[in-house]
């Protein structure tokens, strides 16, 4: 699974990096990112544009906004047919930019947590769904709600001694081809996400202090003793 990930790069990186046409004036620095936070998310309307969506996905259906921190994760096995994430897998793709990402080992009481990223250093995105829900009692002028999820899928094996899941993680090759909401073939979206890959990584042990989601500076991801 992924429960919480980094995200450091400016806003001049990302546009840069991800070819974005149009971002928000500002994305403040997170080095502990947690669910139902509202974050960084890619999405492609001719051009890539950046907006800002909650962590934990709320179906259009849904009644009300209760599940949004259930829905942060949706497997790339079941992610084409399970109800929840189905329609947002055809026609609400998205990118969620990152720069890396928590896992916790060991046993129960206990854990350490690592982080993980890139041997390069360069920002990457993870694979991710979009939603917008509607409240049916709102006022006329109150937004919808925005929100997404990130598929994960089989840890690679540079992370799997950490844990037996992992986020998906695009090839940058792929980008196009997943963001585009015209393009709805199934069969090649799952291919996607088996094909498509980033599976070499590095990784390090870091501060317990992660685990407190008020604790977000840059000493969260500086290497500790395991």
């Amino acid at each position: 699974m992924c429960g919480r990930f980094v995200q450091f790069s400016s806003i001049r990186t990302l546009e840069d990096y991800f070819n974005i046409r149009t971002a928000p004036d500002e994305v403040v620095a997170s080095y502990n990112i947690a669910p139902t936070q509202k974050i960084p998310v890619i999405v492609k309307k001719e051009d890539y544009h950046l907006q800002k969506m909650h962590w934990g996905l709320v179906p259009s259906w849904a009644k009300n906004l209760s599940g949004a921190s259930r829905l942060i994760n949706a497997r790339a096995e079941t992610v084409a047919t399970k109800p929840s994430f189905r329609a947002a897998f055809k026609k609400r793709r998205c990118l969620i930019p990152t720069d890396g990402f928590y896992e916790w080992k060991g046993e129960k009481g206990g854990k350490q947590p690592w982080f993980i990223s890139l041997p390069s250093g360069q920002p990457f995105a993870f694979a991710g769904l979009w939603e917008v829900w509607k409240d049916k009692e709102a006022l006329p002028d109150q937004p919808d709600y925005r929100s997404c999820t990130i598929i994960t899928t089989e840890a690679s094996k540079s992370v799997q001694d950490i844990h037996h899941r992992m986020p998906v993680i695009l090839q940058p090759e792929a980008y196009d081809r997943w963001l585009d909401p015209e393009y709805q073939d199934v069969q090649q979206l799952e291919s996607i996400l088996q094909t498509k890959l980033i599976r070499e990584f590095k990784s390090h042990p870091v501060s317990k202090l992660v685990n407190r989601v008020q604790n977000n500076s840059p000493t969260n991801i500086e290497p500790q003793e395991d």
